[in-house]
C-alpha cells in the first residue's frame, strides 16, 4: 500500500471524512460484480508490478469461502477499490496469509487466538486526486471486522518497505521478517496488530474508522442465513463520532 505519510493528522483526518461522505461499500456476491473486481485487481496489480507468478484468474475459490468477505468500494457510485477480509479462527483456518506464512498463522491459532486477515487490496491506479485517502477508506472494513468478530489480532502480509508505516500507524509488530515468496516472486513480511490497543488509539486519532454496530452487522451478515447482506452500505463514521454514541462511549 502506498500512502502519503507527510500529511499532518488533523487536516488529513478531515479529508478522510470528506471523501467518506461520497463512499459506499458493497459486499460482492454476484458474478457480474466479481468480474468487475477481477478486472480491478488485475489493473492495480499490473500497474504496481505485483501480479502473482503465473496468475491466470484473479478470482479464486477462497473468494467464496464462508468466512471470507469481499468488498467493493464505490466513490460517486464508481468502483474504485476492493479488499477481501478473512475471519480466521482455530476451527476455520482459511486465509491468504496462511498460504505464505503457515507456521506463524498456525502458531496464533494453536494458541487459541482469532485473526482478521485482509487480502487482495487493490485501488484503481487511474485515480490521482483521491489517491492519499482511498487506501485508508478501503481498509476501514478491516477495523470494523476486528470489532465485529472481537478478534485478537489484525494481520498485514506486506512488502518490507511498507512495514514502518504499519508499525507507526497500526501499532503492528513484526511476526515474520522479510522472506522471499514463491507465489509472488518477491519478499514479504508478516506483521500483526493487537486489536484492542489499535481500536482505542487509532479511532481517537482518525474518527473515520469509527462505525456503528448496525453498519458492522450489515457488512458481515451471514450470506447463507435469513438476513442477506445489504447490497449497498453507507458509512456511519460521522454518526458514531457524535457525543453520546456507543462508539464514543467506548473511547472515553
Amino acid at each position: 500500500m502506498s500512502i502519503d505519510q507527510s500529511i499532518s493528522d488533523v487536516p488529513f483526518s478531515e479529508r478522510l471524512l470528506a471523501t467518506l461522505d461520497h463512499i459506499e461499500y458493497r459486499r460482492i456476491q454476484s458474478q457480474e460484480d466479481f468480474e468487475d473486481i477481477a478486472r480491478l485487481r488485475y489493473k492495480a496489480y499490473k500497474a504496481r508490478d505485483v501480479l502473482p507468478v503465473a496468475a491466470k484468474n484473479l478470482i479464486d475459490e477462497v473468494d467464496f469461502d464462508p468466512q471470507a468477505y469481499v468488498f467493493g468500494v464505490y466513490y460517486y457510485e464508481q468502483l474504485v477499490s476492493t479488499l477481501r477480509i478473512h475471519h480466521v479462527t482455530p476451527d476455520h483456518r482459511v486465509c491468504q496469509s496462511s498460504g505464505i506464512f503457515p507456521d506463524a498463522i498456525n502458531g496464533f491459532l494453536d494458541a487459541g487466538l482469532t485473526l482478521i486477515d485482509p487480502a487482495r487490496f487493490a485501488v484503481d491506479p487511474a485515480l490521482t486526486a483521491e489517491a492519499s485517502t482511498l487506501p485508508y477508506l478501503t481498509v476501514r472494513p478491516t477495523i470494523m471486522a476486528a470489532i465485529h468478530f472481537n478478534a485478537d489480532r489484525m494481520l498485514q502480509h506486506i512488502r518490507p518497505q511498507h512495514a514502518a508505516f504499519y508499525r507507526r500507524f497500526f501499532y503492528a509488530q513484526t511476526v515474520v521478517p522479510p522472506t522471499m515468496t514463491k507465489t509472488y516472486g518477491f519478499e514479504l513480511t508478516l506483521l500483526a496488530s493487537p486489536t484492542l490497543e489499535l481500536r482505542a488509539r487509532l479511532m481517537k486519532r482518525f474518527p473515520v474508522f469509527q462505525s456503528e454496530a448496525y453498519e458492522r452487522r450489515m457488512m458481515f451478515a451471514d450470506a447463507s442465513g435469513p438476513g442477506l447482506p445489504a447490497l449497498t452500505i453507507l458509512p456511519s463514521a460521522r454518526i458514531a463520532g457524535r457525543p453520546g454514541s456507543a462508539e464514543m462511549a467506548f473511547l472515553q
